[in-house]
């Protein structure tokens, strides 16, 4: 047999009708009597062994519980070939007590028939309704059982129901918010990265489920998919209800009887039949003789060697059932408590880290702001003191422009010890330059200046009178005689020899009248 990459049991938490734990504005509280119009046609007069069964195997755009689903394209294509599929117990395919024979489609919720042409593109949920028989020669008590889960009067009424199996080799994923299962809204992931990306969040990969607080994710069965068969079970994964049997009325239920009238004709059977009968009803643990009875068990204490010959393994299996479900349900308690105390740290933890990523920010964007800040100070201050030192350049030294750009282009980047080295040594180049010091030059210049002006006045003033006197003298020199005595040694000099000894006359002209 071809071995499938996938392969899927249908099955998960059990499902006690009347009413559904799980109804919503789709599912309908529909009675089995509408599943009876898709029975097998099957003369049950001449083929005493066979019990006609009618069911829904699935809701097709409806996920199940353990996470699957499948599209109505896929149905479409697929359905026909559950036929001559096995029927067994629990999924135990060394259990087959049956197969089936033929496949339908009807609305979900009400079992109205539909064809394979209106569910192709059919994105609402709808059913693949199948028809089958069971062996009774294989197991007749759980024929029994069929059938008095048909009994509305029963507590057993519709307590069992059918589950299938698929081998497929491809899926999607699909994404729907926490409590919707149809996925005509989902959002369809296809991408091959993508889904190798989510899938171990799928259920039948061990996750959880859920996407995130508020989507839940899902496997969609894809491309050559192949029915396996059904499993008859008390724990449907999908929202079906029931497996149906052609009664006439509430099937009575006979207990501690020797045989019923069934019985009767199947023990007519061939001997071959009968002696094969025997053999399975020997091996396999999960029939039970006709004399059991349905008991409900509350506690492992009522499980005794005596109860054990008395009643049914249906009840046991309820019990067992019942009790794994508490523990599972105690163990989900718990699980869902510590998961709600890890993501309340999570989320604190998370707002801790959010604010302090905030704080981080805000000392970051302070610190370059102050950081700015001193930059600019620092930038202000060397600003002002350029323009200090150019101003005392200025001040002091007459410059012109080319002399103020070699200035400052020197100056610029000094420190105050560097400036004050520098300046002392301009002080020294630039002497000529010093205001003070041309000031200081120009005033001396001009003092000797107006003292020279003055002393030339009075030079001129004074040769002026110089020349009257000696102009005077030398009026009064012309009309004096003078006699000289023949004794005089040396002659007096003249009046002319005296001031031309006195004065330098080279500048002036005299003149003897």
């Amino acid at each position: 047999m071809k071995k499938h990459k996938f392969e899927s049991i249908f099955a998960n938490i059990k499902i006690r009708p009347v009413v559904s734990e799980e109804k919503d504005k789709y599912l309908s509280l529909a009675s089995i009597n509408k599943l009876r119009k898709f029975l097998p046609d099957i003369n049950t007069e001449d083929n005493v062994d066979l019990l006609p069964i009618a069911f829904d195997a699935c809701v097709v755009n409806r996920v199940n519980k353990n996470g699957d689903v499948m599209d109505g394209a896929t149905a479409a294509k697929v359905t026909k070939n559950f036929v001559n599929k096995p029927i067994n117990i629990e999924h135990n395919r060394t259990q087959v007590i049956g197969c089936i024979v033929s496949a339908n489609f009807s609305k979900f919720g009400s079992n109205e028939s539909l064809a394979e042409l209106d569910v192709k593109d059919m994105k609402a949920p709808f059913n693949i309704t199948l028809g089958g028989v069971i062996w009774k020669v294989v197991n007749k008590d759980l024929a029994e059982q069929i059938e008095e889960s048909n009994d509305p009067t029963s507590e057993n009424y519709m307590s069992i129901s059918a589950s299938w199996e698929l081998g497929f080799n491809d899926y999607n994923l699909v994404v729907l918010d926490n409590g919707e299962k149809n996925i005509e809204n989902a959002e369809v992931i296809s991408d091959a990265k993508e889904i190798e990306k989510y899938s171990d969040k799928l259920r039948s990969n061990g996750g959880t489920g859920k996407l995130d607080n508020n989507k839940s994710i899902y496997r969609q069965v894809l491309g050559k998919v192949v029915p396996l068969g059904i499993g008859l079970t008390l724990n449907p994964a999908a929202d079906v209800q029931g497996v149906a049997v052609q009664t006439e009325g509430p099937v009575e239920l006979k207990i501690n009887e020797n045989q019923s009238s069934e019985e009767e004709k199947i023990e007519e059977l061939p001997l071959e039949d009968k002696a094969s009968e025997n053999n399975i009803s020997q091996e396999d643990t999960l029939n039970v003789k006709k004399e059991r009875i349905y008991m409900k068990i509350t506690k492992i204490e009522d499980i005794t060697d005596t109860l054990l010959k008395e009643v049914t393994a249906s009840s046991i299996a309820e019990f067992v059932a019942e009790e794994i479900k508490k523990a599972n349900d105690q163990f989900l308690a718990e699980k869902s408590e510590k998961e709600n105390e890890l993501k309340a740290a999570n989320e604190k933890a998370a707002v801790l880290a959010s604010e302090q990523e905030v704080v981080k920010k805000q000392l970051e964007e302070l610190t370059q702001k102050l950081a700015s800040l001193e930059a600019e100070k620092v930038a202000k201050a060397q600003e002002e003191a350029f323009n200090m030192r150019m101003a005392s350049f200025d001040e002091e030294y007459e410059l012109n422009d080319d002399e103020r750009k070699v200035l400052a282009a020197d100056i610029k980047d000094m420190n105050d010890e560097s400036f004050s080295a520098y300046k002392n040594k301009m002080a020294i180049m630039m002497k000529d330059k010093n205001k003070e010091a041309k000031k200081a030059k120009m005033e001396k210049e001009q003092k000797m200046k107006a003292s020279e002006e003055v002393k030339a006045s009075e030079e001129v003033a004074q040769i002026s009178t110089t020349q009257e006197v000696v102009e005077q003298a030398v009026d009064n020199g012309s009309k004096a005689s003078v006699e000289i005595p023949n004794s005089a040694p040396v002659a007096e000099p003249t009046i002319r020899e005296k001031y031309a000894k006195a004065f330098d006359l080279s500048g002036f002209e005299i003149v003897n009248k």
